[in-house]
């Protein structure tokens, strides 16, 4: 048995003019598009990793407010410690007074409202506390972790706060004990008693860094929370409007149904699938959510938020299929996901200042939104992302809406040309092979011309009675080949709405 015998039957030599030509327009399409498509992907490239070009060097862009409430050596070691470590690979720690900040609450709010990325203080009488706890009288009830606390909301970018505010936190608290040593550490050595085994435990470990977490993060899967979450949102929608507007053309429901009924079935269609999709997805952030601690609460507004997102993603995606050239569609969509996912893979504070005008992407507007409510509040950036996720849903929405008549439209104008164009083909077809034919009789021929009234012999009437007759034709009227050409029409429009496309997606090619 062959391998798939029918696929080497009747092929044409490569010679043959035929395919030279076809084997020409693939060359130029396949060449335009290579080209198109690489400069698209090497812009994107380029954007994705410009926005992640030398991260570290901006960390200085994260503010850390500094308040010391102690007023002593601890606070003064903190201040030589920073003057080391200051840079740009350091965040910038901004120093206020115990006046405008009366109370680690009061830090806390900061923090909380986004005016700072953290805050960093020194308890009151923390210096005290120690000195006292090195000459031996209080050392075992002295508290380490009571010295220097940092506070700070681990759920907005935790992979990056993770590393640009908790680490480096902490290395400035190991360097200030370093700092203290020099300050402090000649005296409180000559009054530590030798037999105090507290007092030297205080001695090497003078204090702990302290943290404060609004609301710790660290379950395994907010590694992919700005990242494949919102990819998958964007494809998902995408999928199914391409699905809905192929079933539309399909089945030729641009021709058959009023623009009105479309532009309602369709919007709520589209909330109904956003909807169940987002549920989908905020029911898998909370499933694997181990170690988070969230509400219920927070899961419906999570899901209405995701909600909103994915329906004017889906809005907007059917803008692009309506008003873009059928082969940049697939160019749109690559690029409309970069343009998101890269708005939320960093805060703007770590990338270059180009970036920042991606607060205009309904990405970045929800990953704040999703920031705020999973931190309780502490994110208060409604006033901001709201109005941006709002915006693009009525745009969108009127222009989709809008899309709907042209599409009916130009379904229209289409179909009338082609039914037109098919019925002067029969037209000319018809007239071309049904010409006038003239009825006639063949009778043999009398020789003798001169008796041509007279009446037939007997072998006469014998020969012209079985002489060959001509076939007869009749000649059909204008009415009845108006009615042929109806009929054909009529039928070749059923058959033409029968007709169904069983050939697999593709895309279409920029030049074609």
């Amino acid at each position: 048995m062959q391998f798939y015998p029918k696929a080497r039957q009747r092929r044409l030599s490569i010679s043959n003019p035929a395919v030279r030509r076809s084997r020409l327009q693939f060359l130029k399409l396949a060449g335009l598009n290579f080209a198109l498509l690489q400069l698209l992907f090497l812009a994107l490239f380029s954007y994705l990793f410009g926005s992640l070009f030398r991260q570290t060097d901006h960390v200085h862009n994260i503010n850390v407010v500094f308040v010391d409430y102690d007023g002593g050596l601890i606070g003064t070691a903190v201040r030589q410690a920073y003057q080391q470590l200051e840079g740009e690979g350091f965040p910038t720690l901004i120093e206020r007074s115990p006046q405008q900040f009366e109370s680690p609450t009061t830090l806390q709010s900061a923090v909380c409202n986004v005016d700072y990325w953290a805050a960093l203080y020194t308890t009151p009488n923390a210096s005290d506390r120690l000195a006292t706890a090195l000459t031996g009288g209080d050392a075992a009830s002295y508290n380490q972790s009571d010295v220097l606390i940092y506070i700070w909301n681990e759920a907005r970018y935790s992979t990056v706060a993770d590393s640009a505010i908790a680490s480096n936190l902490d290395s400035l608290s190991q360097t200030a004990r370093v700092a203290y040593y020099q300050l402090n550490g000649t005296g409180a050595l000559q009054a530590l008693p030798r037999t105090d085994v507290a007092a030297v435990e205080v001695f090497t470990s003078p204090w702990t860094l302290t943290a404060v977490d609004i609301q710790p993060t660290i379950q395994g899967s907010r590694l992919i929370y700005n990242t494949l979450v919102f990819i998958l949102i964007l494809i998902q929608d995408f999928f199914f409007l391409g699905t809905v507007n192929g079933l539309y053309a399909q089945l030729n429901l641009w021709m058959k149904l009023s623009p009105k009924r479309m532009v309602t079935f369709r919007l709520l269609l589209s909330a109904a699938y956003t909807f169940v999709g987002s549920l989908c997805a905020a029911g898998s952030i909370w499933a694997f959510r181990k170690g988070w601690h969230v509400n219920g609460n927070q899961f419906v507004l999570t899901w209405m938020a995701i909600w909103l997102f994915g329906h004017l993603n889906f809005l907007t995606l059917d803008v692009f299929t309506v008003w873009l050239p059928p082969p940049f569609v697939p160019m749109a969509l690559i690029t409309w996901i970069v343009l998101n996912v890269t708005s939320i893979l960093l805060p703007f504070e770590l990338s270059p200042a180009f970036y920042q005008w991606a607060y205009a992407l309904p990405a970045h507007a929800l990953y704040q939104i999703l920031i705020d409510i999973w931190s309780g509040g502490c994110n208060p950036q409604l006033g901001y992302a709201l109005p941006v996720l709002f915006a693009y849903e009525l745009s969108s929405l009127t222009l989709s809406c809008i899309g709907v008549y042209r599409r009916s439209h130009l379904a229209f104008v289409a179909n009338e040309g082609e039914e037109k164009k098919l019925q002067e083909c029969i037209a000319a077809t018809l007239a071309e092979k049904d010409e006038p034919a003239v009825l006639e009789k063949s009778t043999p021929r009398r020789e003798d011309e001169a008796g041509e009234g007279a009446a037939p012999t007997d072998e006469e009437g014998t020969l012209e009675s079985g002489a060959p007759m001509r076939r007869l034709r009749t000649i059909p009227t204008s009415t009845e080949r108006q009615e042929l050409v109806d009929r054909i029409t009529r039928e070749t429009s059923r058959l033409r709405r029968e007709r169904t496309v069983e050939r697999g997606p593709k895309f279409d090619l920029v030049g074609e």
